[in-house]
């Protein structure tokens, strides 16, 4: 049933945006994605076991809809999808401003979150963003703060570094919570095909988010093809 919901749901989003795209300026991607591991905010979700993820974004105006699933390759089962709606917007020359909502449609408790977020259009485009879960995790509440920098390696190809550091407030703990670094490669085959080889390291950043959180040291590389449009 699973399967066959997600896929009304992206059978109805094609139905829906087709038309539109005709007679407005909607831009946007689908991807698919390999990965060693399923990690998120910093938790190895699929016990160490590859994953494959794949998603759609459409855009208009600032407005963005974007729909993902994650394919566990070991249990042979779809665990996770996740509907965002997001608005980005410039504020000023410097200053880029984004809200949203999460919508995580999981095995066990679904559960949704707002977010607000802030990044400067400066050197390493600095961002911070707050996200807030009013749903089955009620009150909690996740920060991160992410700095990055794109070198062109060549025509087509470009060296992507990030670096990012987070802060939990749940029911276990208030604390730092998990630093990442990142790099990947992004190769234009086409003017709307790319191809991204990229690796993850991640590490908790107090003991608290190791001995409650459950964070360990985590690398994790994976490989994405997108269709841009």
């Amino acid at each position: 049933m699973k399967y066959l919901v997600h896929g009304l749901i992206i059978l109805a989003l094609l139905v829906l945006v087709t038309p539109a795209m005709a007679a407005v300026e909607v831009t946007g991607d689908t991807y698919i994605n390999y990965s060693s591991m399923y990690l998120w905010r910093g938790f190895d979700l699929s016990d160490s076991k590859p994953v494959v993820q794949g998603g759609m974004d459409l855009s208009f105006k600032g407005l963005t809809l974007s729909y993902w699933s994650n394919y566990n390759l070991d249990v042979s089962d779809l665990d996770e999808t996740d509907i965002v709606v997001d608005y980005s917007f410039d504020a000023s020359e410097l200053v880029s401003l984004s809200v949203g909502h999460i919508l995580y449609s999981l095995n066990g408790d679904d559960t949704s979150e707002v977010y607000a977020g802030i990044a400067l259009n400066t050197l390493l485009s600095p961002s911070f963003t707050i996200y807030y879960d009013y749903d089955a995790f009620a009150g909690d509440v996740f920060v991160t703060g992410s700095i990055g920098h794109d070198i062109d390696l060549q025509e087509g190809l470009t060296l992507s570094l990030g670096a990012l550091v987070s802060y939990a407030d749940n029911d276990g703990y208030s604390d730092f919570h998990n630093a990442e670094l990142s790099a990947g490669l992004d190769y234009a085959l086409t003017d709307q095909i790319s191809i991204n080889p990229s690796v993850i390291y991640s590490t908790p950043l107090s003991d608290d988010a190791e001995d409650i959180g459950g964070l360990d040291d985590e690398f994790m590389g994976g490989v994405t093809l997108t269709l841009s449009f």
